[in-house]
This record gives C-alpha cells, sequence and structure tokens, in this order.
C-alpha cells in the first residue's frame, strides 16, 4: 500500500505540469479555428561566395544535405540552419525545407550564380504551442519525451486505479463514476462522431 502510494505521487508530481501542458493545448488544438492568426512572414536574400558555388555538384542521392561550408554559408547570409537537412536537388536549384514548431522556413539556392532565397513563417506561440502537443517538427528529444512523459502519465493513472480498488469498499460511488468516465466518451463517439 505505501508503495503504491510513492508510485502515484511521484507520478503525479512528474507528470503534473507536462499534463495541464497537454491539457491546455488540448483545448486550444479543438478550438483552433476560432483562435486568431496572422502568420508573419519574412523574405531573406544572399548570395554564396563564388567558392561555394563551385562546390555545388550535385551528389548521387537525390536527398543529400548541403556540404558543411554550404551550410555554413548559408546560416552566415540568412540566419537559417540548413546542415544535416535532406535537399532536393535540381540541376537549376537546391530547396531545403525548414519546418519548424510554430512556423516554417525554407532556403532556396540557385546552382549557377549561388543567389539565396529564403522564407521564414511565424504563426504564433499558440500555434507554437499546438505543434509542441502534436510532436510536429520538433524532432527526436521531444519525440522522446512525449513518450516518457506518457509512461509516467500510466503509472500514475494505473496507480490511481489499484487505490480506488483499495478504497472503493468504504466508497460506494467508485465504480458508477470510472464506468460513467469508461461509458460517455464512448457513447458520444457511438452517437455523435461519424
Amino acid at each position: 500500500m505505501r508503495q503504491l502510494h510513492s508510485w502515484h505521487w511521484i507520478s503525479a508530481a512528474i507528470s503534473l505540469v507536462v499534463m495541464l501542458f497537454f491539457a491546455v493545448t488540448g483545448i486550444t488544438l479543438n478550438h483552433a479555428a476560432s483562435i486568431p492568426a496572422a502568420p508573419s512572414v519574412v523574405e531573406r536574400q544572399g548570395d554564396l561566395p563564388r567558392r561555394m558555388v563551385e562546390m555545388l555538384v550535385r551528389p548521387a542521392a537525390p536527398d543529400a544535405p548541403l556540404p558543411e561550408p554550404v551550410a555554413q554559408a548559408v546560416r552566415d547570409a540568412v540566419g537559417l540552419d540548413a546542415a544535416r537537412r535532406p535537399a532536393e536537388w535540381s540541376d537549376e536549384e537546391i530547396y531545403v525545407a525548414l519546418p519548424r514548431p510554430g512556423g516554417d522556413a525554407w532556403v532556396s539556392i540557385d546552382r549557377a550564380t549561388g543567389r539565396l532565397t529564403a522564407e521564414i513563417t511565424d504563426r504564433g506561440w499558440i500555434s507554437y504551442l499546438n505543434d509542441l502537443h502534436k510532436g510536429r517538427n520538433s524532432g527526436i528529444v521531444w519525440f522522446w519525451f512525449i513518450d516518457l512523459f506518457a509512461v509516467a502519465c500510466i503509472v500514475f493513472t494505473l496507480t490511481g486505479l489499484l487505490l480506488l480498488q483499495i478504497h472503493s469498499k468504504r466508497r460506494r460511488s467508485t465504480w458508477p463514476l470510472v464506468s460513467a468516465g469508461l461509458a460517455l466518451p464512448a457513447l458520444l463517439a457511438l452517437l455523435f462522431v461519424h
């Protein structure tokens, strides 16, 4: 019993703030159409040094990343980090998509002239938080964080269920309430979700 309580409060403490974050962003995702958003779009241009243009030899792999010196020159010229990102190579240009939570970015390089064209879109902080909720364009560390948080929530709910079992003898409404918590979403889904 003591061990069960320990696991329950520890998993609750670990998941408390993040569970609140996911609950709030669940509401913002559910009401995304009614939350006004005006994306901010910034365009940037620049030029690669001539010696970098000579490095733009089409690789064997169609999605090979930019050579590291070219990626550094892109970062210096337009402020976008295209290193180690898959690039789309054609005879005329190289295009690198740079999606991110709450926005988007891309850079295009003219292979003949080294002319850089870049665009950065910011959809605002609510979009950023919603994308974190979905794990969209947020990287491998966030991917694993969401999984670890989900495990903490599972431990929290299962230990809570076991504690309900232990205390249900003194609380007659326990199992009707647990059953309602299962039946209500199932009934709503059956009747209203098509």
